[in-house]
């Protein structure tokens, strides 16, 4: 068999996938779940690997574990069903929303975790609509059913009034939030029903019953989740993988990622449901057929996974061909050959390493200097993927380290934590060397400080400036602004493009309407990265 004729074959055997929600939905007790049912822990998570047991955390950043929340995003591969999974856990805060819109674009599908008490939030709307944009396939669980909540068919009216996808349950709920009896599976009809374990460490023993019995056992509550079922087949809101391929509907599952009820059932519609590795689209629009030589993008880059070791990891998702460990690639923005004698598989903060690797598959490079996000890397002909945007700043400081004594450390965490995508750097071109740093959210500024802090060992003083808003311009127009009397802040970008900063819309809103021929050009949700 060929090399292109095994790519397509082991492509089809990887499913590529995130995880998103807002904060306590229940994500990364989702994804801790999964090991669970792929085999990868025996309890929840203890991991088996390298003969022994240790502990599994999808959030293995120190500040993750002291404050509880996700705050950088995740690789964890392991397999299931003969499967190769490729799951991309990500932070659920909106203050990290670009983080986690840098793994979608490396990701074949989404798994969006709802609580069912809370439905759709605001605060990460953003990221749902990042993968209707997309046509992203889209699979719904409607978590922490065993708790009091709202009615399903009600959350049902939100997804698809917020988010513009169509849910078509493939599970429905026997009884209320907090009186959770089993699901329907609406492919057989049957109730299947789940037992408790002590702190849900092992998989859930699942008992189908025939819905004859069911409705004798159940009574109300099963004959009102028929009453419902045939309100959905009513308005033809059955599974259709077509359009869930396309991106406008979602095939949808209920349970509790805590108890592990509806677990299984979701794990197995990532392998039945969601698409394997397909071409991927290259920047000029032509299709990279799986079958090419090896082709694939950077879409993260993490420092200090392993403290002890002062590393760094690129993400690369493989999008054609077979990678082998020491191969040499050509680096597409430089053009230079690029080594891959270290290379590894990642498992959280874990990794192994790794000799081959398939369309789908995420390679951690390790101490790939060299490499940024959005980077393309390939074998033979010449491929640039589409660069991966970065959301427009909301928010603005200014940073200088405590101790003028660590000014080195200072920097080189400010060049690394920049890399990362963990903020923007601002600099003044006129020639004052104190970086703006500007953030979509509070929460990034605090990441920034305390990774220094722990990383690099150079406090930081972070003051707020009193911008508020960034538009882009030209040197032209800058020297305008500068001799205009406006309180207005020129800086500019790694690339050297320059932004202007404003600290109020009126004042942009006035040079607009007295200068329509200056360049300050709005900068979109989403802009493209350098």
């Amino acid at each position: 068999m060929s090399v292109g004729s095994v790519s397509h074959v082991e492509a089809a055997r990887r499913r590529t996938f995130a995880i998103i929600s807002h904060p306590d939905a229940g994500k990364t007790t989702l994804t801790e779940k999964f090991l669970l049912y792929a085999g990868a822990v025996a309890e929840a998570g203890a991991v088996r690997a390298r003969g022994n047991q240790r502990r599994a955390r999808s959030d293995w950043m120190t500040m993750e574990q002291e404050r509880g929340i996700s705050i950088t995003s995740t690789v964890l591969q392991f397999t299931y069903r003969d499967h190769v999974v490729n799951l991309l856990d990500t932070p659920g805060h909106r203050d990290f929303s670009e983080d986690t819109y840098r793994v979608l674009q490396a990701a074949d599908a989404a798994i969006m975790v709802l609580d069912v008490a809370r439905g759709v939030e605001a605060q990460t709307l953003k990221l749902f609509e990042v993968c209707r944009a997309r046509a992203l396939p889209v699979l719904t669980f409607l978590n922490k059913y065993d708790r009091p909540g709202r009615e399903p068919l009600e959350l049902l009216d939100e997804i698809a009034e917020k988010i513009g996808l169509t849910p078509t349950p493939v599970t429905w709920p026997v009884g209320i939030a907090g009186d959770f009896r089993g699901v329907v599976d609406r492919r057989s009809g049957e109730l299947v029903r789940f037992a408790r374990t002590a702190h849900g460490a092992r998989a859930a023993e699942e008992e189908r019953v025939p819905p004859g019995r069911a409705a004798e056992e159940e009574g109300a509550a099963w004959t009102r989740a028929t009453e419902e079922l045939a309100l959905l087949d009513a308005v033809g809101a059955g599974l259709d993988r077509e359009t869930f391929l396309a991106g406008e509907t979602s095939p949808l599952f209920v349970g509790s990622a805590l108890t592990n009820f509806g677990v299984r059932h979701l794990l197995d519609a990532v392998i039945d449901l969601a698409p394997a590795p397909a071409e991927r689209v290259d920047a000029a629009g032509a299709a990279r057929a799986l079958e090419a030589p090896f082709s694939g993008f950077v879409f993260k880059i993490q420092a200090n996974m392993n403290p002890a070791h002062r590393d760094h990891i690129a993400f690369v998702r493989v999008c054609s061909g077979r990678f082998e460990r020491g191969m040499t690639l050509t680096h597409g923005p430089s053009g230079r050959p690029f080594s891959t004698k270290y290379a590894a598989s990642l498992f959280g903060a874990e990794r192994d390493t790794i000799d081959v690797a398939y369309p789908g598959d995420v390679v951690g490079l390790v101490n790939a200097s060299e490499l940024r996000i959005g980077d393309t890397l390939f074998d033979g002909e010449a491929v640039v993927f589409p660069p991966i945007p970065t959301f427009a700043p909301e928010l603005f400081a200014t940073a200088r380290p405590l101790d003028t004594r660590r000014h080195k450390q200072f920097r080189r965490g400010l060049d690394q934590l920049e890399r990362e995508g963990v903020v923007q750097v601002l600099t003044d071109p006129d020639g004052d060397p104190t970086p703006i740093l500007a953030a979509v959210g509070q929460m990034q500024f605090e990441v920034f400080a305390h990774r220094l802090a722990r990383e690099f060992g150079a406090e930081v003083e972070l003051a707020p400036t009193a911008h508020v808003l960034a538009r882009r311009t030209d040197e032209a127009t800058a020297g305008e602004l500068r001799r205009s009397g406006s309180r207005v802040r020129v800086v500019a970008r790694r690339d050297r493009s320059l932004l202007a900063l404003f600290e109020s819309p009126y004042t942009i809103g006035r040079l607009e309407r007295d200068h329509p021929e200056w360049c300050l050009e709005p900068l979109p949700a989403e802009t493209q990265a350098s």
